[in-house]
């Protein structure tokens, strides 16, 4: 295995700072001790995560134990300049994916989280200023520095990876991809990640917040095939959830944007469960209301 190879399930820590559960460092270090012990060794990062905070917080917890960065792969993402106090140069919200800022950006990343190198950088997402041959310069040059490990892209589709692609080596994709968001399916997204080795991984991979709202229809068409499906599998239903998008054959590495570990374990119990074919597309049909064609 490769020291770069990201393990599923990921642990996405979007929430874990000032944009969710807002952790004290004693809190960080009991979250990133928990998915250690439970096997969950890759976390998600971007630089923009909490305006700009949430890298750093989780570096500090990780300097209190530095012997845990040698147990774990670190994922982060650039390319987005938000507007924040935080940033007072921002203008307004843009992209940014020249090689000045890809390096400038890593550099940041590696201070805040208390490492010399980055498991996998991604471009969080396509910049229609984008210039290839620009993201390949960092890119190359980061990777002969072992500052980054990995490269890969975000939210890009097929096309867009493509284009770089005749630059760089892309070795994953991030995009979003659950029971309720099941385009990627038919899109070509994760046909083009098996023809050319790229991995995928799964942001929202349990359909996000609103997909447990009562009121969401897809909600009460999923509930009951889900709830019948766990049963016979002796499991939970965000399980089975996680387990539908495990069922494909690209790999599909689940991101779980949570702050609670009895979830992110839920998780890990997901990557144990083999769904029939017949449940996976019971499943599908739930949550697009109509059969096959």
């Amino acid at each position: 295995m490769e020291h770069h190879t990201i393990i599923a399930p990921i642990a996405g820590c979007m929430r874990w700072g000032k944009w969710g559960a807002n952790y004290s460092t004693a809190e960080y270090r009991t979250m990133i001790d928990g998915c250690l012990e439970a096997g969950i060794t890759s976390f998600d990062h971007a630089d923009i995560y909490g305006d700009y905070t949430t890298e750093a917080e989780f570096g500090t917890a990780l300097a209190e134990a530095p012997h845990l960065r040698t147990q774990m792969q670190l994922i982060s993402k650039c390319g987005i300049r938000m507007v924040t106090p935080n940033r007072p140069e921002h203008l307004l919200k843009s992209y940014d994916t020249s090689a000045e800022h890809i390096i400038q950006s890593v550099e940041q990343s590696l201070k805040n989280l208390h490492t010399d190198y980055l498991d996998l950088l991604l471009i969080h997402r396509p910049d229609p200023l984008l210039h290839p041959g620009e993201v390949a310069k960092a890119v190359d040059s980061l990777l002969a520095a072992g500052k980054i490990l990995a490269f890969g892209v975000s939210n890009f589709l097929p096309h867009q990876t493509d284009l770089l692609m005749r630059y760089t080596q892309v070795r994953y994709n991030q995009f979003e991809c659950s029971i309720t968001a099941t385009d990627p399916f038919f899109n070509g997204i994760l046909d083009h990640c098996m023809q050319h080795q790229i991995i995928p991984m799964a942001w929202a991979p349990m359909g996000g917040a609103k997909l447990f709202d009562e009121g969401n229809e897809a909600y009460m068409r999923i509930l009951p095939i889900a709830t019948q499906i766990a049963k016979a599998y002796n499991t939970g239903i965000n399980e089975v959830l996680l387990a539908f998008l495990h069922k494909h054959p690209a790999g599909i590495i689940p991101v779980v944007g949570t702050s609670k570990l009895s979830r992110l374990l839920e998780a890990k119990r997901a990557t144990q469960v083999q769904l029939h074919r017949a449940d996976w597309f019971a499943l599908l049909e739930a949550a697009r209301g109509h059969v096959v064609a």
